[in-house]
């Protein structure tokens, strides 16, 4: 039985890149040239996987999907609207002003290529649970491999309807391989506990840890799916929902992650910049790692949204992924904001737009090529240091503070001091005050540049407070796109792309 293809593929980072689609049809061809089918066969459903080895393969094309719809920065779109991002000023980088000025149409390209591309790999995804399920309980085929294989589906579909609403808020469900095409969108309370029921699912089937594949869960294990869990938890009690009884449930999420993280291969590192290297694309600090390749058949699985994307054009960048200026001038100074900032370079003398410029997408000096636009670089989908930050802030919101509390916002707190971060150290560390709004705003500073601040200040209902004071810089220059939409809660989720709901008009219901 070949159960470790895929652990070998993942490790060195070099899946196919075919779609699920192909792979079907791949694997229908060669049933169809095999003039001595495998008598097992007919012991399984006509529409079922007919083995393991043809889910592992389906499953292959299952990530790449997911892969496509995440390599761009189309995938993060709305994350222009947070006070940390911007982009530039004029060229052809409109659909991101949209997000960056609060003014977005539901004819926002990147809004429908993101809707499309999530779509297909959950349809994808719904596919292969619905030949998986011919499996279950048949004597030959090795039950525990497929449940890994089939909680593997359910945290991707689980993380992509996540994505989904955390842009629309409401969205539809689909949940099996043949969709109702006129089908409506959930209510936002269902679609939450959808997402809950799926990573529910993957966590009772995966493992701690998969043997055989590099650090960081690229292939998620059952501490990703619950660290998955913590996240979603602090959206739910946040707006639009507020359901605060969901921030105990958050705490304790995240401190089960904390307790197990060995046995997950979770832990921080020591210096936050090896996390944006090349060298450092596979961590221990990610919960779940989206991983690419460049020189694979199919480039479309390189990572396209680092190196030349956050760069103005005088380093000849495209001059799409800034840094606000009065974020970067607020930053508090030391080793944290040195990992963050490429502080080097003369920003205030570009040509190109005066920004200051992310080490975190570009890489520290030397480590990506300038001119690259696709590169290997990972996505770290959810970091270690965000349980410990979540866990702080929930015990806040939850009422239910302990002195692990205050040590999971004081190891975040050292490591940006460039200490250790698992040793106590008065100069930093802090015993009192709203540990909410302190680990809050700790995590303005730790997630800087990595597309979550948006979010942030969307489930706590602090954007009008952020963004009105964008423009309040030090200095001759003023921040590149002005506000124009509204910064209340109302404008807050993005709509339907137009395209989908004329395609379904009870989208836009």
């Amino acid at each position: 039985m070949k159960t470790n293809n895929i652990n070998k593929i993942v490790k060195r980072a070099s899946f196919a890149g075919l779609s699920f689609l192909i792979v079907m049809i791949g694997i229908s061809l060669q049933s169809c040239a095999n003039l001595d089918p495998d008598p097992t066969e007919f012991s399984l459903p006509p529409e079922s996987f007919g083995s393991l080895e043809e889910m592992e393969s389906g499953l292959g094309g299952v990530y790449s999907q997911v892969r496509l719809a995440a390599r761009q920065t189309t995938f993060y779109a709305p994350a222009w609207a947070g006070d940390d991002m911007t982009t530039h000023r004029a060229l052809n980088k409109a659909d991101f002003r949209e997000f960056d000025q609060r003014s977005v149409l539901s004819t926002n390209n990147r809004l429908l290529r993101n809707w499309n591309d999530t779509f297909d790999a959950i349809n994808a995804i719904n596919g292969l649970l619905d030949r998986s399920s011919g499996l279950a309980g048949v004597d030959f085929i090795n039950q525990e491999i497929l449940e890994q294989y089939v909680g593997e589906a359910y945290f991707l579909r689980g993380i992509l309807f996540y994505q989904l609403a955390r842009v629309h808020g409401r969205i539809p469900l689909p949940l099996t391989k043949f969709p109702d095409p006129d089908i409506s969108r959930s209510s936002l309370e269902e679609v939450y506990n959808q997402i809950e029921s799926d990573l529910l699912e993957s966590e009772k089937r995966l493992p701690a840890i998969y043997p055989g594949v590099n650090p960081g869960a690229p292939r998620p294990n059952n501490g990703s799916a619950r660290a998955l869990l913590s996240r979603l938890y602090m959206d739910w009690g946040g707006f639009p929902v507020k359901d605060a009884s969901k921030y105990a449930l958050a705490a304790s999420s995240a401190k089960l992650v904390m307790d197990n993280a060995a046995s997950h291969g979770f832990g921080l590192v020591d210096d936050l910049e090896d996390l944006w290297t090349l060298e450092g694309r596979f961590s221990k600090e990610s919960l779940y790692t989206i991983v690419y390749c460049k020189n694979c058949p199919d480039n479309s699985t390189g990572n396209r949204k680092f190196s030349r994307l956050g760069l103005p054009a005088d380093l000849g960048g495209w001059n799409e992924t800034f840094a606000e200026i009065k974020f970067f001038q607020d930053f508090p100074e030391g080793p944290r904001k040195e990992a963050t900032y490429r502080t080097e370079l003369d920003w205030q003398g570009f040509n190109a737009q005066k920004s200051p410029v992310f080490k975190k997408i570009t890489g520290p000096e030397g480590d990506l090529n300038p001119g690259d636009f696709i590169t290997e670089r990972n996505d770290f989908f959810m970091r270690y240091a965000e349980i410990l930050l979540i866990y702080a802030e929930a015990s806040g919101l939850s009422a239910n503070v302990t002195s692990e509390s205050w040590e999971a916002l004081n190891m975040i707190r050292r490591r940006a001091a460039g200490l250790p971060y698992d040793t106590p150290d008065a100069s930093v560390d802090l015993t009192a005050g709203t540990i909410e709004d302190l680990a809050f705003e700790e995590s303005k500073w730790e997630f800087a540049g990595e597309y979550k601040r948006w979010y942030d200040l969307m489930r706590r209902e602090k954007v009008k407070e952020a963004l009105s004071v964008r423009d309040d810089v030090a200095g001759e220059i003023p921040e590149h796109s002005p506000i124009i939409g509204s910064l209340e809660t109302s404008n807050y989720l993005a709509p339907i792309p137009a395209d989908a709901v004329s395609r379904n008009p009870n989208l836009a219901n």
